[in-house]
């Protein structure tokens, strides 16, 4: 059973929610919070698997709640689901970098909501291939970025040049398909290449490979791995 927690100020949302989740034979509500405070708390106590976290909310608001979550040894195995009404780049870099494991629109239809919490309690990303392709964008042009020798590139240093490869594909926004594809491999080796990867380096989920890519310099702006 996946235990969900839902996190909105807005009481008819939870409410829609919370009667949609309990639809599913497999998916059970076990909290509702109205802030993000009270989020963090309530997938503590409650032992959530996934979080459907509402972005704007008073007080401490979605990304703040992502963040402290993430950083909490204790929660992690809990993972997040950004919900917000429009979908903006910029909340999909800010949750990206906090720890959310996916981001949704709230008008997305009910079957594709269950189908996400599914998703992400499972381990992989939420993220479409053009959400990805928007976050590399954006990651590619900040102007913060680091020139490429300044990065370090130690969380990568334990990866064989194959590993680095593929996780080169996944940050050009490949799925695991692709990069079999693409690489001469059968789809079930890609994926034990990405979940490896994922262990190495201590990430949640690609969305994360995809951020440290870039910031430790293996990807580089337009695509291009560092000495490839």
């Amino acid at each position: 059973m996946i235990r969900v927690l839902l996190a909105d100020d807005q009481a008819l949302i939870r409410a829609g929610f919370h009667v949609l989740i309990d639809t599913a034979g497999d998916l059970q509500v076990v909290g509702e919070a109205v802030d993000g405070a009270q989020a963090v708390d309530l997938a503590r106590r409650e032992r959530a698997d996934v979080v459907l976290m509402d972005i704007r909310m008073p007080g401490v608001d979605g990304l703040e709640a992502t963040r402290r979550i993430s950083a909490d040894e204790d929660l992690a195995g809990v993972k997040v689901i950004i919900l917000t009404t429009f979908e903006s780049d910029e909340y999909v870099y800010q949750a990206i970098r906090a720890g959310a494991s996916g981001f949704l629109v709230k008008d997305t239809e009910p079957a594709d909501l269950i189908q996400a919490i599914r998703v992400v309690a499972r381990g992989d990303a939420l993220l479409s291939p053009s959400v990805t392709r928007r976050l590399i964008t954006d990651l590619a042009t900040r102007p913060e970025r680091p020139p490429a020798s300044d990065r370090d590139p130690g969380p990568l240093a334990g990866l064989t040049e194959r590993e680095r490869e593929v996780l080169g594909l996944v940050a050009e926004g490949l799925s695991n398909d692709e990069i079999a594809a693409r690489l001469f491999l059968s789809p079930l080796t890609s994926k034990t290449h990405v979940s490896r990867i994922m262990t190495k380096v201590n990430a949640r989920d690609r969305a994360q490979l995809v951020v440290m890519a870039y910031e430790t310099g293996l990807v580089t702006p337009g695509g291009h791995r560092h000495g490839a």
